[in-house]
């Protein structure tokens, strides 16, 4: 449990670059440097969180840290991720906007967000060499590119990964691998989750720490697609309760900091309790995670059983083809369009994917050398 713990924690401290970033970081870490799972296992992992609602790299680590060590270790995995994160935007809900308005702040976000654009496009490629295999598997992961880069929202990511599917199902399943899988439904979690989804509700008016609960159990409800998806519904809840000025510094903190987007919920909380603020803090964010994780929970066996299905395997290798089309669209936009500014910028980008893939630099060092570019790019310019 102490490792599980503290390899998340650290990946908590470096992952920069958003849901995309993340999983480039955990598949780095855990299929290649660690060998907790082969790229297939991992594939699956990942498709499975495109289609629950959540925080999505959130439940691929929860997803990971319950395949080493059961419930206790998934939890494991979601405490050390996520508190780096949680911390982080604790401590800048305390101190306001000061500190998020600095040069050397945004200089550094900056150096980081191009470490992200490095760690994405090596995803991108590693998990490329390993599901498109097949001209089939090329063309979902062009066309879920394509789509994604002309059409981009959640109903087209949703749309290209059942169309993926089935034509997986279809075409790209095992034919000679008999199915003795063992149809295993996980119900006491999906129970809870009805159950919160639908009797908060009925309780929110009894105490302000069970209203700001419900309010963000319901938005980690409804969120397909990742940490910028609950950014509008979180503005939907909060309305008139918190100023524009001080969501938006929020809003610009998430994104800078490293681990989940879903930690904004920390900052909000933090506002929206004046009477207990870190309580409040702490209360939005277990609750804006915990239908993502009581979900995973409750399909997670199945999915892995059925995965031996020929037409379940068939659709999972459709979708892992689509992911790798995912990555590619998220390269480029939010992670490439949002980091590279100038010809600088693209320059330390190449450098860095050359120290990662020909010398295979530390990530520790790989973030060092990202955040003295962005300190000196920012003099530069």
């Amino acid at each position: 449990m102490l490792t599980i713990f503290k390899t998340f924690f650290w990946l908590g401290w470096i992952s920069f670059g958003g849901p995309a970033a993340h999983i480039g970081y955990f598949r780095n870490t855990f299929v290649e440097k660690l060998k907790w799972l082969d790229d297939k296992e991992y594939g699956q992992i990942v498709a499975l969180s495109q289609f629950l609602p959540g925080p999505g790299s959130s439940q691929v680590g929860f997803a990971l840290g319950y395949k080493r060590g059961g419930l206790g270790g998934a939890c494991m995995a979601f405490l050390g991720f996520t508190l780096p994160s949680v911390l982080i935007m604790l401590a800048l809900a305390i101190l306001s906007s000061q500190l998020t308005e600095t040069a050397l702040f945004q200089n550094i976000v900056h150096g980081l967000k191009l470490l992200a654009v490095v760690v994405v496009a090596d995803a991108a490629w590693g998990m490329y060499k390993n599901f498109c295999k097949e001209k089939l598997a090329v063309a979902l992961c062009v066309m879920t590119a394509v789509a994604l880069l002309v059409v981009p929202s959640i109903a087209t990511q949703m749309v290209v990964l059942v169309v993926a599917a089935l034509i997986g199902m279809k075409t790209l399943g095992n034919a000679n691998e008999e199915y003795q899988g063992k149809f295993e439904p996980s119900f006491a979690p999906l129970i809870l989750f009805a159950a919160l989804l639908f009797g908060l509700p009925l309780l929110a008016s009894t105490l302000p720490a069970i209203g700001l609960f419900n309010d963000f159990f319901q938005a980690g409800s409804l969120v397909f697609g990742g940490g910028h998806v609950v950014l509008p519904l979180l503005q939907n809840i909060v309305g008139d309760q918190l100023t524009q000025d001080a969501f938006l510094t929020g809003y610009a903190a998430a994104q800078a900091v490293p681990g989940p987007m879903f930690t904004f919920a920390t900052y909000i909380g933090y506002e929206l309790l004046p009477s207990a603020p870190i309580a409040g803090a702490l209360i939005a964010t277990v609750a804006v995670f915990l239908p993502g994780f009581l979900l995973l929970l409750g399909v997670l066996k199945n999915w892995q059983s059925l995965a031996q299905n020929p037409k379940v395997s068939g659709a999972v290798n459709g979708v892992n083809a689509a992911v790798v089309g995912l990555l590619v669209a998220a390269l480029y936009q939010p992670v490439f369009t949002s980091a590279v500014l100038n010809p600088l910028d693209l320059a330390f980008v190449l450098v860095g994917f050359y120290l990662l893939k020909q010398h295979k630099l530390p990530i520790i060092w790989m973030v060092v050398f990202f955040m003295l570019t962005g300190i000196a790019g920012g003099y530069i310019a």
